[in-house]
C-alpha cells in the first residue's frame, strides 16, 4: 500500500507505455494493464516494486477496484484457469513471473507465495468491513490513514490514485468522494494542497472518524 504514496513532482501519463521484459521480471510504465480479466492464466506475478491495482468489471460496466497492492503481494489468481481480475501499474513498477508450473516444483516458493496471499486475504477482509459497516466520510478517513503509516507524521501524501479510482475501491461515487474530501478539509483533519496531494493536520481527529482510535 505504501506505493500507492509517492514523492514525486509533475504528473503522470495516462497513455499505456510498452512493458519491457527482463529476464522472468517485467520494467512496467505506471498506468499499463499487465493482465487482463478472462485471460488464460499462465502466470503467478509478483510486485518487486511499485504498486498495483486489481480490477473487475461488474455486469452493468461498471468497474470496482478490489485490491491495491505494494512491493511483495502477489497477484494472478485464477478461477477455472482465467484470471479472476485485471491488474493495473499505479506508478512506475518491477514484476517478477512465476510459471504457475514451477509452484509444483519449487516448494519453497510455492509456500512463500501462500503466506503473501494469505497475508492479502486477512487484509481484504478489513477491506470488506470497510464497505459494509462505515459511512463514505469514515471509508475516506480510513483510506487515507491506511496510506499513511505514523511515522509519516506531517509529511504529505503524493497520491497516484485519481479520485474516481479511489471511488472504484472504496465502492463510492467520485462526486461524494469529492466531497468527502472536501468535508474534511472543512473540519481541519487535512490539507488539500493539490488534487494529488493531502496532508494529514489531525491524526487523532481522523483515527477516530475511522474507527481506529
Amino acid at each position: 500500500m505504501r506505493q500507492i504514496i509517492e514523492e514525486r513532482t509533475g504528473s503522470y501519463s495516462r497513455r499505456p507505455q510498452p512493458v519491457e521484459t527482463q529476464g522472468s521480471s517485467l520494467r512496467v510504465a505506471a498506468h499499463t494493464t499487465v493482465l487482463h480479466e478472462g485471460d488464460p492464466a499462465r502466470r503467478i506475478m509478483e510486485v518487486v516494486d511499485g504498486a498495483v491495482m486489481l480490477t473487475k468489471l461488474l455486469p452493468d460496466g461498471r468497474r470496482q477496484v478490489v485490491e491495491l497492492l505494494g512491493p511483495g503481494d502477489v497477484f494472478g489468481l485464477a478461477h477455472a484457469d482465467a484470471y479472476a481480475c485485471s491488474a493495473e501499474t499505479l506508478t512506475p513498477a518491477t514484476i517478477a513471473t512465476h510459471e504457475r508450473s514451477a509452484l509444483e516444483r519449487d516448494a519453497v516458493l510455492a509456500a512463500r507465495l501462500l503466506r503473501r496471499f494469505e497475508a492479502q486475504l486477512c487484509v481484504m477482509h478489513s477491506h470488506a468491513l470497510v464497505l459494509g459497516r462505515m459511512s463514505a466520510l469514515e471509508r475516506v478517513a480510513f483510506f487515507l490513514l491506511r496510506l499513511m503509516p505514523e511515522s509519516m507524521v506531517g509529511s504529505t501524501l503524493h497520491l497516484s490514485m485519481t479520485r474516481q479510482e479511489i471511488a472504484d475501491f472504496l465502492g463510492l461515487t467520485l462526486e461524494t468522494v469529492s466531497r468527502a474530501f472536501s468535508e474534511l478539509k472543512r473540519r481541519g483533519f487535512v490539507a488539500l494542497l493539490r488534487a494529488d496531494e493531502v496532508r494529514i493536520q489531525d491524526r487523532g481527529s481522523m483515527r477516530r472518524l475511522a474507527g481506529a482510535a
